[in-house]
């Protein structure tokens, strides 16, 4: 059963109108979508027309609407056989990346790396399916509520290591492109840590002062 709309308005391609209910197409708010309202022959018509002219012209329109108080801007496209309409932000609402961006630094990289790099993604591009992909943690906690509901011992996971040795960047993207994991270089021996080495130092001077 659909949710109650929250927004009904008409939809207007020059003298063409058509009127059209605005519903929550997710759990979150900033994406909404189009529903047509069986309001006759004439607006199921003027729905058809501007969807498929929409369709036809591979374009997206620009529209305004009041949604809790507040005027918003809706990017409005054709999907399936009815209308999505996604909210955009203004301008003034955006942050600046440079803002977050201006730390990163612009190391020297080949040009060797890159193309590299570029071959390896068109190797590994597909058309999106977003069936695809899963929620992993939602099926982790289905499964962890099974397991404690069923009176088996939930066992905390480990953590996993982390990797200290250092990899070539180069060795990395030849081996990706081969489908291997690169060979990791030895870690270099660590040195002692300085509270235990002046630990040490004062055990040293306490036996020559007793002596």
């Amino acid at each position: 059963m659909l949710p109650r709309a929250y927004w009904k308005g008409s939809l207007k391609l020059s003298l063409v109108t058509c009127p059209v209910a605005l519903y929550p197409a997710s759990t979150t708010v900033e994406r909404t979508r189009f529903h047509m309202i069986p309001d006759g022959n004439a607006g199921i018509d003027a729905f058809a027309v501007i969807r498929d002219a929409m369709k036809d012209q591979d374009r997206v329109a620009l529209a305004r609407v009041v949604l809790s108080n507040r005027e918003r801007i809706v990017a409005i496209e054709p999907l399936g056989k009815g209308l999505i309409a996604t909210t955009l932000r203004y301008a003034y609402e955006v942050r600046n990346e440079e803002d977050f961006f201006a730390d990163i630094k612009t190391p020297k990289i080949s040009k060797d790396m890159v193309e590299l790099a570029a071959h390896i993604l068109d190797s590994k591009a597909a058309n999106f399916d977003a069936s695809k992909f899963e929620d992993e943690y939602e099926n982790a906690l289905k499964a962890l509520v099974k397991q404690k509901a069923s009176g088996k011992t939930i066992k905390s996971a480990e953590k996993p290591v982390k990797a200290d040795n250092v990899i070539s960047l180069m060795d990395a993207l030849k081996q990706s492109l081969k489908g291997k994991a690169p060979a990791q270089r030895p870690a270099r021996a660590s040195r002692p840590a300085p509270r235990a080495a002046k630990k040490a130092g004062r055990s040293t001077a306490r036996q020559r002062k007793a002596g």
